[in-house]
């Protein structure tokens, strides 16, 4: 008996001996497995570089950080303000943290913004919240509609404020995201940012009436903005139709027709790491950074690889960026031929449409707040051709459904509003005259020529060239979100 026991421990241990040395030997087999971005290895000083390889990253942060850029050198613009006014008498800017309001629609002969509305007076202006928050106020706007866009510095809207989130009247303040102070009595609420650049765009709806016009004046010289230590809880009223008007600068008076450049292949290099440093990463964003680092650092220590960054943004700007401008790659393609622009104002990492966007038509709104439906082809891809003459018909209770309001409006081969003797740019909700046909459908004309006396309210003027269309819907119905409902199809009359 005690023999076998003996054999049995003797087993035991040389079992044990065998186990317990492979399970420390396993467990120093094992490689962490990174649990947090901050435990994955990034690339490392002095790596050598081929100037394809610097290029190629270039060119993605070029396209990367085009919206970013371009956001941070409109509010550059902002600072040049002395006081709110009107650009050139048309477009509103303001002191940073503070904000300018237009009367009425946008000045139709402007050429600083592509792809502007004439539905409703606009507002601008720009936060710098690591210095302070800042307070908007929202008047009581009754049935009117209205919303406040709020884009950070990714383009991306940050909160809701409007007539469709049933936002009462009041005072709502702006906050960075390390923020942590009191928020002062008689503030209604708080939104906070993950960066400190905000641009605050209010858009308050307007019909084309001289009455609507005159109505509408009260509200708007309450759509403030100002930084909180001017907040005293009372509603400041500000006469916008006295403000000033400042000229344009020399510089963009002689540039080429077109929209204001915000971002320059020239001037990249140094712009980006400024930016970086302004707009933290996302979460999963954390390698990109790194790795766009490395390449400007190793472009700061080698001529040479610096001149490959700086060669890849023009090539960029040439390739990547400049096509997007048409209106076919902003988007997809739905059935009827419209292109709609995917993830509006909520890009996340939709690095593809958010830089699409900030080419063709920056700052749109969500698709909740307003369905874009854009087109520039027509349906055999040709483009459109002020030449000829084209039709769109909405059924007999097809106009489309909104509970805000929809517009259709024409732009010229640069994205601006056509001249014409109609001074139209634009037919929708605002317009109280277009003629319905007997069977209750409304048909709309498209083209240099009028469709004759009896149907010219119904007629957007194009030029004999290149023209583009926006069909804007305002707090669509869930049939416009869920795709139910579709534009028509654009038709060729002749």
């Amino acid at each position: 008996m005690m023999k076998n026991l003996s054999l049995f421990a003797a087993a035991m241990l040389t079992t044990a001996a065998f186990v317990m040395p492979t399970a420390v030997f396993a467990e120093s087999l094992q490689v962490p497995i990174p649990k947090t971005a901050a435990d994955v290895p990034g690339p490392v000083p002095g790596n050598t570089m081929t100037n394809d390889y610097v290029q190629l990253v270039g060119r993605m942060a070029y396209f990367w950080g085009y919206p970013l850029v371009n956001a941070h050198n409109r509010r550059q613009a902002f600072r040049e303000a002395p006081e709110p006014g009107l650009l050139g008498g048309v477009v509103p800017v303001a002191p940073v943290g503070f904000n300018q309001m237009l009367t009425g629609y946008v000045n139709p002969d402007q050429t600083f913004i592509v792809c502007p509305n004439q539905d409703v007076a606009y507002g601008a202006g720009f936060t710098e919240l690591d210095k302070e928050p800042t307070v908007i106020q929202v008047p009581d706007f009754g049935k009117r509609f209205y919303v406040y866009a709020m884009y950070d510095q990714r383009t991306d809207e940050i909160g809701r404020i409007g007539q469709q989130y049933g936002t009462k009247p009041g005072f709502y303040m702006i906050v960075g995201r390390n923020w942590k102070g009191k928020v002062p009595k008689g503030i209604s609420g708080v939104i906070r940012s993950s960066t400190d650049l905000v641009f605050v765009v209010p858009r308050v709806f307007k019909d084309s009436t001289p009455e609507d016009s005159a109505a509408v004046q009260p509200v708007i010289n309450q759509v403030v903005m100002y930084p909180l230590s001017k907040f005293d809880g009372k509603m400041k009223i500000k006469d916008y139709a006295k403000s000033p008007d400042f000229p344009v600068p020399a510089a963009a008076s002689n540039a080429p027709k077109g929209e204001s450049k915000w971002v320059n292949p020239e001037t990249y290099y140094d712009e980006l790491p400024v930016v970086m440093k302004e707009v933290p990463p996302l979460p999963g964003e954390e390698s990109l950074y790194k790795w766009i680092a490395s390449i400007w650092d190793a472009a700061s220590k080698n001529p040479e690889t610096k001149n490959a960054l700086n060669a890849s943004f023009v090539a960029a700007e040439k390739e990547l960026i400049d096509p997007l401008f048409q209106f076919q790659y902003n988007g997809k393609r739905i059935d009827t031929g419209w292109t709609v622009p995917a993830n509006a104002a909520e890009w996340g990492t939709d690095y593809l449409n958010r830089t699409a966007i900030s080419k063709s038509s920056m700052y749109q709104n969500t698709a909740a707040e307003t369905q874009y439906n854009l087109r520039e082809f027509d349906s055999d891809g040709n483009a459109f051709d002020g030449a000829k003459q084209y039709s769109i018909t909405f059924p007999k209770g097809q106009v489309p459904p909104v509970k805000g309001f929809w517009s259709l409006t024409l732009y010229d081969q640069e994205k601006f509003f056509f001249a014409n003797p109609l001074d139209r740019f634009s037919l929708g909700t605002k317009n109280k005259d277009l003629k319905y046909a007997d069977d209750g459908s409304l048909t709309l004309y498209l083209g240099a020529k009028s469709p004759g006396a009896e149907m010219e309210a119904n007629w957007l003027p194009a030029p004999n060239g290149h023209f583009s269309l926006i069909l804007r819907l305002y707090w669509p119905e869930a049939a416009v979100l869920n795709g139910k409902w579709q534009p028509p199809e654009i038709k060729k009359v002749n």
